[in-house]
């Protein structure tokens, strides 16, 4: 007779590609190392311009592989991928992310142990610092009552140094898209990621509407993966900037369930306006357009945004915990760096 440690469900380990034929090439075979019995490797292109669709077909007869005629972004192309994936689990992987050989089984575990968590993230530590915790998630990620993401391990561009301090499984607001673990069902009723993201805060905002359905998000640091980061965009691109800026406001408009929900929104502009006044003094004035373009964008997609933001009051009305305190003051002025301070 089996035991429930002897169950495997099939989990679909799912890299979305554009133009990163390199990182195929040195992290893809750890990846199909995993140590896991029922699992599919996929990669989904992302319509790459590079030699990606080629080398993995005449290097990776194992991997499973799907092609996109045109560029979906991050959320658009994991959507119409895993509309073609048949799994019990999905494990959204960057292609930028190397794996350990026993990474997957501590999520498969903690998963099957109660049908209530929805998705899950790993440990993820800096794959050119290994002792650090990576920007993208680090040990699991919360927002604060404004909508600024952190991380244990993590606030702003505060890195913190991996020493365990952060090595209990928990519940968090948000599971890293770097590397993300979810029920394949609970995926598609939630509507899966908005495509109108494109790219940046779409895992949030899906992570979001998961609690509002009543499911949890949880890190277990007993897996331990390790990302590069920026690998299809620039750290410090003007587009990188301008997905944070519009995603975040997205993010707020659709899921807050305050009645404020619109001044919070003005709110955040105006903090936003402060940014945009430090990169000015910084010398950086075209962060301080693509600012402004951002707002643009928010306000000219305010319908579809209105038309979603009732939607998801249908998904569920369960309530979310937000960080009660900004994070923006308690980091730039009571000068509290660490997850530990706050």
């Amino acid at each position: 007779m089996s035991s429930l440690a002897d169950f495997q469900p099939k989990v679909a380990i799912v890299i979305l590609n554009y133009n990163t034929r390199s990182l195929l090439e040195r992290f893809l075979p750890g990846v199909l190392e995993t140590n896991y019995s029922n699992k599919e490797v996929w990669v989904v292109d992302n319509a790459s311009t590079d030699d990606s669709v080629e080398f993995t077909k005449s290097h990776f007869n194992e991997v499973r592989l799907l092609v996109s005629e045109k560029n979906l972004g991050f959320a658009g192309g994991y959507n119409w991928a895993l509309d073609q994936i048949e799994a019990d689990y999905y494990v959204l992987l960057n292609s930028d992310v190397r794996v350990t050989p026993n990474w997957l089984k501590p999520l498969v575990d903690l998963a099957i142990s109660d049908k209530t968590i929805a998705a899950i993230q790993p440990k993820i530590l800096d794959a050119k610092e290994p002792r650090m915790f990576e920007y993208a998630g680090a040990s699991g990620g919360f927002l604060d009552k404004w909508g600024y993401p952190f991380c244990r391990g993590r606030v702003f561009d505060s890195l913190e140094e991996d020493a365990g301090q952060y090595n209990d499984a928990i519940d968090v607001f948000w599971a890293s898209g770097a590397c993300m673990f979810i029920q394949a069902d609970l995926y598609h009723k939630a509507r899966g990621l908005d495509a109108d993201f494109f790219a940046h805060m779409e895992e949030i905002d899906l992570c979001w509407r998961l609690q509002r359905m009543g499911y949890s998000i949880k890190v277990q640091p007993a897996s331990e993966v390790f990302h590069i980061g920026g690998g299809t965009l620039a750290e410090g691109s003007d587009r990188k900037y301008f997905l944070n800026f519009r995603n975040n406001l997205f993010l707020l408009a659709k899921n807050s369930s305050s009645p404020f929900w619109l001044f919070l929104i003005i709110w955040r502009m105006v903090l936003d306006g402060i940014s945009a006044i430090v990169f000015l003094l910084d010398g950086k004035a075209s962060l301080v357009i693509t600012i402004l373009k951002a707002h643009f964008a928010f306000w000219m997609s305010l319908g579809s945004v209105l038309k979603k933001r009732k939607l998801i009051k249908e998904l569920g009305n369960s309530k979310v915990y937000l960080h009660p305190d900004s994070i923006v003051w308690q980091y730039f002025i009571k000068k509290k760096k660490k997850f530990t301070d706050l």
